[in-house]
């Protein structure tokens, strides 16, 4: 569970549901849709859903239609043993010998089992038809939400902020670095940084955190812009590196 990944939550009939968003795509938490059965121990009806036949069925043809890597020789034991008084499975064991995508699980105290939505909704029924209802009314919501979905923009604004990054620090680091002094190199990336934020934002990072300094200490002038000066911002990283790489200055 990467921390780059957008974590939010829903109230459902006042208990809070966690969900991961993960490259686009939303995993609710199995975890604590079970505690609506068992409250102190929730991997039992996890479990216990997953010993149904006709669960199985089912999470191997989600499988079967969106994971192309999905192991089917290890899935047809699984179905074959399903039902029965001595078969036993885990998330995990699902997950590790069927290459499944549908869950994902990780133990310990920041651990827990998240599905694909509509696997989660499949669960949420089978604890109860209602509480499946108000899970889904819920999670719609939470798509609707505009807090949320501003998340899932910052989000990607970040990621679009660092793509050309790592290309413009190497051209910095190995052309204009070995020609400094060491109290010059301490400063050359934030003033090359700054040259293109004046160029773009009209400002310094320094000027920018002056002027909002209620959102400065969660990130930087490039993480609170638009998706259009990101753009702009990328093209401008590389052409940058090229320069340097070329022994060109700015200006």
């Amino acid at each position: 569970m990467n921390k780059d990944n957008i974590k939010t939550e829903i109230i459902v009939k006042e208990r809070k549901i966690s969900v991961l968003r993960i490259n686009n795509k939303e995993f609710i938490s199995l975890t604590d849709l079970a505690r609506y059965a068992d409250e102190d121990d929730p991997r039992y009806p996890i479990q216990n859903w997953m010993r149904n036949k006709d669960v199985i069925s089912y999470l191997g043809l989600w499988e079967s239609i969106n994971n192309e890597n999905f192991k089917g020789v290890e899935f047809d034991a699984f179905e074959s043993a399903a039902g029965s008084n001595k078969f036993k499975i885990s998330p995990q064991k699902w997950i590790k010998e069927t290459n499944a995508i549908g869950m994902i699980s990780k133990s310990g105290n920041n651990g827990g089992t998240y599905a694909r939505s509509d696997i989660a909704f499949e669960f949420a029924s089978w604890l109860s038809p209602e509480f499946k209802l108000y899970v889904i009314q819920e999670f719609q919501r939470l798509k609707k939400n505009e807090a949320y979905q501003n998340k899932i923009d910052w989000h990607a604004n970040r990621v679009l902020a660092k793509v050309s990054y790592v290309i413009h620090t190497d051209a910095i680091k190995s052309v204009i670095v070995p020609t400094l002094t060491e109290k010059q190199k301490k400063i050359v990336y934030s003033e090359e940084a700054d040259v293109l934020n004046v160029a773009l934002f009209g400002m310094t990072a320094k000027e920018w955190r002056t002027l909002n300094p209620e959102i400065a200490n969660k990130g930087n002038i490039r993480d609170y812009t638009d998706l259009l000066h990101l753009v702009i911002l990328n093209n401008l990283e590389n052409i940058n590196a090229e320069l340097i790489e070329m022994k060109i200055p700015l200006c």
